[in-house]
């Protein structure tokens, strides 16, 4: 196969999965060799190739054979720098020492290493990977976070609970994935025998097309419902599907029936998920449903010194100056992820120039991240990110058309460029095609209105203003 080949498959690929998922998980695929219908790849860690082979193998062997390829096998392999570092298969190995030589083959049948194999997922439901450092230790607890925390430790308890499901939401990088991994941990510890799956949304849903096609329904309906605690991460992507909804809402009512735990992570409340069924809506709602707020300072700050610590372990000389961590808990407030990783960059840029963590370096190795926590909002950007949210030219948002598809999205922008920007009316109203200061007051009472009695407008605002704050 040549690699003109292979970058077709790829664009193919693209398509399907999507841009986030397509940078994340396939492009770092490197192709080594198609041989007796294995097609070989190299993967940069083993997480990455246990996650590809779960989420994206039987995809990729249809790619190949739609594209003439007669594959019927992925094998992954470590990249060549180290070579004795396996792909880990599952869940409950991915935290083992590693065994020297394997390569995990994924097929359409069955998973093999060396001589061990593994049912297909529709004959044997493997979980997605857990990540061993989102364990409740290692999570920083805060006003902000503290009554899901609660919870999602009152569920990993394993004991009987008086909420079902429970539902955790919030925005990118607030700590509802840590949550839910912590969950699935402890289960795991306090009873190694308790059936946990943990999955997300895309996930559920590949595997009911999965079903679907392979006309493997009832063993999926059965595998589904025979877990003790099902978790489900990033829920809102579901919303749309509707068969994938109507089976999902099947599967909660035949849990919740035997009394078996449900956990579920959504980005914004199920209320607000925009086409989700009004069912699923209610069912996700009859639980305790609780929100993991934005991050203020004194919960930055402790996240921080937690990750000091935990760096310390690799970089045990390094000395960090009086004032860094709180310079970065003030500046860089919107992700805790971002938060994390400019201190990880700190940590290993200082030690390869063997320097002190003071403020100079930290303006030196942080300058574009806090550039990006500087950055101010403009009236453009604004006018773009409406135009693109309700599929309308930039043109039309400026232009003079009064027609309602128009109008509506106009005075969503001029609402966000009130809030969001210093600009004054008669600026705003220059910027929409030099309209008038009173046209664009108008338009801010009117949005203003209607958020309190319309919860599609209401949930287009706050989608946009978050779009815009990221």
């Amino acid at each position: 196969m040549t690699d003109d080949t292979w970058g077709l498959l790829r664009k193919r690929l693209l398509k399907t999965v999507g841009q986030n998922n397509f940078t994340t998980w396939i492009e770092p695929l490197e192709l080594d060799q198609v041989d007796g219908g294995v097609a070989t790849f190299h993967v940069p860690t083993n997480f990455m190739g246990n996650y590809v082979s779960q989420n994206f193998a039987d995809l990729i062997l249809h790619e190949f054979n739609k594209s003439g390829e007669p594959v019927q096998r992925l094998a992954f392999k470590v990249a060549a720098n180290s070579p004795t570092r396996p792909v880990q298969p599952t869940v409950s190995e991915a935290i083992e020492e590693p065994t020297p030589a394997l390569t995990t083959i994924v097929d359409q049948g069955t998973t093999q290493e060396g001589s061990a194999s593994v049912k297909s997922p529709l004959e044997e439901l493997q979980a997605a990977p857990l990540d061993p450092r989102f364990t409740f230790d290692s999570f920083v607890v805060g006003k902000p976070n503290e009554l899901a925390h609660a919870a999602a430790r009152r569920v990993g308890e394993g004991g009987p609970v008086t909420f079902n499901p429970l539902v955790l939401y919030g925005g990118v990088g607030l700590g509802k994935t840590h949550l839910m991994h912590a969950i699935a941990w402890e289960l795991k510890e306090r009873n190694p025998e308790l059936n946990v799956l943990y999955l997300s949304a895309e996930q559920f849903m590949y595997r009911f097309v999965q079903a679907l096609r392979e006309r493997k329904m009832m063993d999926f309906k059965h595998l589904f419902r025979s877990v003790d605690v099902l978790m489900v991460d990033d829920v809102q992507f579901i919303a749309g599907k509707d068969s994938t909804q109507e089976e999902f809402f099947h599967t909660f009512n035949a849990l919740v029936d035997q009394n078996k735990q449900i956990i579920i992570s959504a980005d914004r409340a199920p209320g607000e998920i925009k086409d989700l069924e009004d069912r699923v809506k209610s069912r996700l709602q009859c639980g305790l449903v609780v929100d993991l707020h934005p991050t203020d300072y004194e919960l930055r700050l402790g996240i921080l010194q937690t990750k000091v610590q935990q760096n310390r372990k690799n970089y045990p000389d390094l000395k960090i100056a009086d004032g860094v961590l709180e310079l970065l808990a003030h500046r860089i407030s919107t992700n805790v992820r971002v938060l994390e990783g400019a201190l990880t960059r700190l940590f290993a840029f200082a030690s390869l120039v063997g320097r002190e963590i003071d403020m100079d370096l930290t303006q030196d190795c942080l300058a574009d991240v806090l550039r990006a926590s500087e950055r101010k909002i403009t009236v453009e950007e604004i006018q773009r990110k409406v135009s693109e949210y309700y599929n309308i030219r930039m043109s039309d948002i400026i232009g003079p058309k009064r027609l309602r598809s128009y109008a509506r999205p106009r005075q969503v922008a001029m609402y966000l460029c009130k809030q969001l920007t210093s600009r004054s009316l008669p600026e705003i109203g220059r910027r929409f095609g030099g309209r008038d200061h009173t046209t664009v007051m108008h338009g801010v009472r009117r949005i203003e209105e209607l958020k309190t009695i319309d919860g599609q407008i209401a949930e287009d605002v706050e989608m946009l203003r978050r779009s815009l704050e990221a």
